[in-house]
């Protein structure tokens, strides 16, 4: 199975509604993560970009075949002088919708040096597998 068939595709507007949530995200408009995805054999591999975010801001759900992970970056204090201030702060959210292929049961993940990384199985029934071809010798007679 393509690993494009395990992370649906969402539409154009769609993404440039997340581009532009990434680049001026709000309580109300969560800003996006930045994420990679690939098939690792029987596994379907993604890493979120949060450098920075403390894990107790950390959320994940999962609900039928869609993941929502999200994650809040602490407001500057506004007592200090910025010379630069440039990362996103406040609320993050992505949702991941993952196609029937994929065992939801099981994902682990694991936060460590900033990328937050899933492991999803692949469900058995969605693996490769070989059909015996049963060979049989009786003829039947066709009666007319």
């Amino acid at each position: 199975m393509e690993v494009a068939t395990m992370l649906m595709r969402s539409d154009p507007f769609r993404d440039l509604d997340r581009l532009a949530q990434q680049m001026l995200g709000t309580a109300a408009h969560p800003a996006v993560m930045p994420m990679d995805a690939w098939r690792d054999g029987d596994e379907f591999v993604v890493e979120l970009d949060l450098p920075g975010i403390d894990t107790k801001s950390l959320d994940l759900d999962i609900e039928r075949n869609v993941v929502t992970v999200r994650a809040e970056r602490a407001e500057l204090d506004p007592g200090r002088a910025m010379l630069a201030a440039e990362r996103a702060r406040g609320m993050f959210s992505r949702q991941l919708f993952l196609g029937d292929g994929l065992d939801t049961d099981h994902i682990r993940a694991d936060y460590t040096d900033g990328v937050l990384r899933l492991s999803i199985p692949v469900a058995e029934q969605a693996k490769p597998r070989k059909i015996e071809i049963e060979h049989s010798d009786r003829h039947r007679a066709i009666n007319a």
